[in-house]
């Protein structure tokens, strides 16, 4: 028998079961298993509703966090991996944050970071989430904070971003009081997979989608590099930052998101 860590999901299996609404879960953090959830209740954020809070809104402008796009996805899910409270594990098996590295290697997942600043100037990592991208779809599957505010502006630069690109929907599995607040709501899995299919339509002959270069990713089957035409969340997330510099200096990335959402609570 081995001693070695299991080995991780097959990335072609992980990204079908995602593109037909399934997503795995593990029991504690070395759980060699993995079981395939498809709830009948799902939670999702609409794009066009996401909740911007004031206090949240002036965090954003006051460019109190530096935020990054993959810039360090193997410490945010490490750091969403960890235990929450003393008696509590991680869903997140050593299994199932290895299969999500590789897919992330491969283009097929992706991490928003939030940053905050020292007294000597290094920044050090305070927040952030990460998920699988196909299409144009992106199912966020954990986020961290250590800092107040940290992953709601990190969520916040995720909707700015996919709405930039080009997204559909965005899927946060199972609903918590903390997404509500920020606009999530909850549709049966039923519901869920008509806008699943509806995001994964092909896009017309001759566009070019939300395409680039560290794209979402390709069918399952289809190869190891993001699809031609899909929408991406760091193409996305590319474009706000240069939307914001034309906008000249007064308009800081941060302000730029905040002002891009017109919903407030």
């Amino acid at each position: 028998m081995s001693l070695g860590h299991p080995p991780i999901i097959p990335p072609e299996l992980l990204l079908k079961a995602y593109r037909v609404g399934i997503f795995p879960m593990s029991d504690s953090r070395d759980d060699p298993d993995v079981y395939w959830v498809e709830p009948r209740m799902r939670a999702i954020l609409p794009l066009q509703g996401f909740h911007m809070a004031k206090s949240l809104a002036r965090t954003l402008r006051r460019g109190r966090f530096h935020v990054t796009c993959n810039a360090a996805f193997d410490a945010v899910i490490t750091a969403c991996a960890a235990p929450r409270a003393a008696a509590e594990d991680s869903w997140i098996s050593l299994r199932l944050g290895a299969s999500y590295r590789e897919l992330h290697r491969l283009g097929h997942a992706h991490s928003i970071e939030t940053w905050a600043v020292d007294e000597e100037g290094e920044r050090f990592l305070v927040g952030g989430l990460y998920g699988v991208g196909f299409g144009r779809v992106f199912c966020g599957e954990s986020m961290f904070s250590s800092a107040s505010d940290a992953s709601k502006v990190a969520l916040a630069w995720l909707v700015a971003a996919m709405r930039r690109a080009g997204c559909e929907l965005l899927d946060c599995q199972f609903t918590t009081p903390h997404l509500v607040s920020l606009g999530a709501i909850e549709i049966t899995q039923a519901q869920y997979l008509e806008r699943l299919k509806a995001a994964l339509r092909p896009y017309p002959a001759g566009s070019r989608g939300g395409g680039g270069p560290g794209g979402w990713g390709a069918a399952a089957g289809s190869g190891d590099g993001p699809a031609a035409g899909a929408a991406t969340v760091p193409a996305g997330f590319a474009a706000l930052l240069a939307d914001a510099a034309s906008g000249g200096p007064s308009s800081s990335p941060g302000n730029f998101i905040a002002q891009s959402f017109t919903h407030t609570s």
